[in-house]
């Protein structure tokens, strides 16, 4: 019975422990999903959002009028006014208190154009918002991929040294046999120990690849972090690709660095508008109440009047329009003007390099993608070719036909061809996936 429980004890561990090894394989969509929620860049750009929110805000509540209050207490000596309207040399006390209002009727448009800006000055943050997950999402997508080449030149390493070491124990049975010279034997043993090293420096490159998703993760290098597999789409002579035109024009449409570059260029324009209202008068209403209180304050019999009594008597009300109308600033409205001239067409410019970096950019991936396929074919053919040669020298140098030297060679080669041909798969699958991510797809493997 103990037996029993202690079996079902170490299964349910075992269980559990397969679950947090589990839960440290990553896929790519788990791991741009991560990052768009915990990087400290995206963080950043949520708060500019809303700060700009927070500035359109208070940009539209401009148009309320405000409400403003004083109070002060004064300590008078000597010669002072009374209430009776005559100057009198006494200390007094007095207390005054006031509210006032002010309500903009008309600014020059500047209230509105202000809020116009601002809406564009929002989404322009929420599209740098967006830019920022893009590239964090793209270069996640790419350390991935840096991952999965890298797994595969373990395996590919691990084969060649596996391989090795079977042709080490046959040429050691044949150098104990007599048919082999030692030298065929030491020739296959550094070649051994070159694949191992090889081998360390494909499983360096996979450590320092996970090290890298790691740190676009923000997370801490663990042992157990991996990243999950998934099956990678066939490539064929007549797989089909982008072309730039095409990727171009859709990228126009949705890429956030183009839209953010188009409302910071209209926002200029308001902008100009926000400079030109200054040439214009402004209008506002105003209202007032005034009343105070002064402790020494006494009516025709000498009497002292109370506090209530002053603030009904005191009390002093007044409204009216007000108007400020720009004659002569210093030339400060012109300067303005003409700067905020100056900033539309330095927009524009920004709006016109931005679509030109796209469409170099779409034209450089797409004709990387042509070359890796290219390559993925040529080397796909190099790797038949090489493979069934190497079979060949495999089966001479069994026979004695060719030596080690010459055997070695010829693997030598078939890893190379094999490397090239992973880096040429992993190339077109990534440049591919960014032509697609530009037409707006989502990054999926």
């Amino acid at each position: 019975m103990i037996r029993n429980i202690i079996t079902i004890t170490f299964l349910l561990l075992g269980v559990q422990l397969t679950s947090l090894q589990a839960q440290d394989v990553w896929s790519l969509e788990k791991c741009i999903n991560y990052a768009l929620a915990n990087n400290i860049k995206i963080k950043q750009g949520v708060i500019s959002t809303q700060y700009q929110q927070n500035q359109l805000r208070q940009s539209k509540l401009s148009r309320l009028p405000n409400l403003s209050g004083q109070l002060s207490q004064n300590e008078n000596y000597g010669r002072s006014l009374t209430y009776l309207n005559t100057y009198e040399n006494v200390n007094s006390s007095e207390t005054d208190a006031g509210l006032g209002t002010v309500l903009p009727v008309f600014q020059g448009f500047q209230i509105s154009n202000s809020i116009s800006k601002l809406k564009l000055d929002l989404q322009a943050s929420i599209e740098d918002l967006a830019k920022a997950k893009s590239d964090i999402s793209v270069n996640i997508a790419s350390t991935y991929l840096s991952i999965l080449f890298a797994k595969d030149l373990v395996k590919v390493s691990e084969n060649q040294l596996r391989v090795t070491h079977l042709q080490i124990a046959q040429t050691n049975e044949k150098v104990e046999a007599g048919s082999l010279a030692r030298g065929s034997l030491l020739d296959i043993e550094a070649q051994a120990a070159g694949e191992e090293l090889d081998l360390v420096n494909a499983k360096n490159q996979l450590q320092i690849a996970k090290l890298s998703l790691s740190q676009l993760l923000e997370l801490p290098i663990k042992d157990s972090f991996d990243v999950e597999v998934p099956v990678l789409p066939e490539i064929s002579a007549q797989a089909s690709i982008a072309t730039s035109n095409e990727v171009y024009k859709a990228a126009l449409e949705n890429r956030p660095e183009i839209r953010g570059a188009d409302f910071r260029y209209q926002s200029s324009k308001y902008q100009l508008k926000i400079a030109q209202s200054a040439l214009y008068p402004n209008v506002s209403l105003y209202a007032n109440l005034y009343d105070n209180y002064n402790n020494m304050y006494t009516d025709l019999t000498g009497k002292k009047i109370d506090f209530s009594s002053q603030l009904s008597n005191n009390q002093r009300k007044g409204f009216g329009v007000q108007m400020n109308i720009p004659i002569f600033s210093r030339f400060q409205n012109k300067i303005q003007i003409d700067n905020a001239r100056l900033q539309v067409l330095n927009m524009g410019l920004d709006l016109e390099s931005a679509k030109k970096l796209l469409r170099s950019d779409i034209e450089t991936a797409q004709t990387n993608a042509i070359a890796a396929l290219n390559r993925f074919i040529s080397n796909q053919k190099a790797v038949s070719s090489i493979k069934e040669a190497f079979r060949y020298s495999e089966e001479k140098f069994s026979v004695g036909l060719v030596n080690a030297v010459e055997y070695n060679t010829a693997k030598t080669k078939l890893a190379k061809s094999e490397s090239d041909l992973l880096q040429a798969k992993y190339e077109f699958i990534f440049r591919t996936k960014i032509l697609d991510f530009y037409r707006g797809l989502p990054l999926k493997l």
